[in-house]
């Protein structure tokens, strides 16, 4: 049942992410709540369903109502945890330096996003739904791969003609 939902959100961030940003925010949240009750309780799948069915709700509600706050804590939690993860890779992580790298990358995300939210929405909703689908459909290694890439480049092309399209209407 879990997959299910996860191909459907999956098909609406890829098609619709940009222009129903609340979805894009119920998504992260149904992701978040699902797999913080799968890994903290190792319950059964309908509670897993349903935190994450609830956690998206409160979501999407402050998507609405708070949009400018949570697009502004979007990009610190993604900026922070990109500049973060890449500061592993290179070994730069270490001790108490971990938060000032997040805080940075944080800071980093906030501009990014409030510059650049439409292309920002495009790309991460078409990356989260091409995750969401290739996961659902347990895919590895070089096929998981390969679906991944095309998922998310139908997603950014099918989300791109909408913005060219709206941007066109604007005139």
């Amino acid at each position: 049942m879990l997959g299910i939902v996860n191909i459907l959100l999956g098909i609406g961030l890829l098609v619709a992410g940009r222009k129903l940003f609340w979805l894009f925010v119920a998504a992260a949240g149904f992701v978040l709540g699902a797999q913080l009750t799968i890994r903290a309780w190792n319950g059964p799948e309908w509670m897993a369903l349903a935190v994450g069915i609830l956690v998206g709700l409160v979501f999407a509600g402050l998507a609405i109502f708070l949009k400018s706050l949570v697009i502004g804590i979007a990009g610190f939690l993604a900026g922070g945890s990109i500049l973060y993860g890449l500061a592993g890779i290179f070994g730069l992580d270490s001790g108490a330096y971990g938060w000032i790298i997040y805080l940075v990358g944080g800071l980093i995300g906030i501009m990014l996003v409030s510059k650049l939210f439409d292309w920002a929405l495009i790309f991460l909703s078409s990356f989260g739904g091409a995750t969401l689908i290739t996961q659902a459909i347990s895919l590895k290694a070089a096929l998981g791969g390969l679906t991944f890439l095309v998922l998310a480049i139908v997603g950014i092309f099918v989300q791109v003609m909408e913005l060219r399209k709206d941007k066109h209407h604007e005139r």
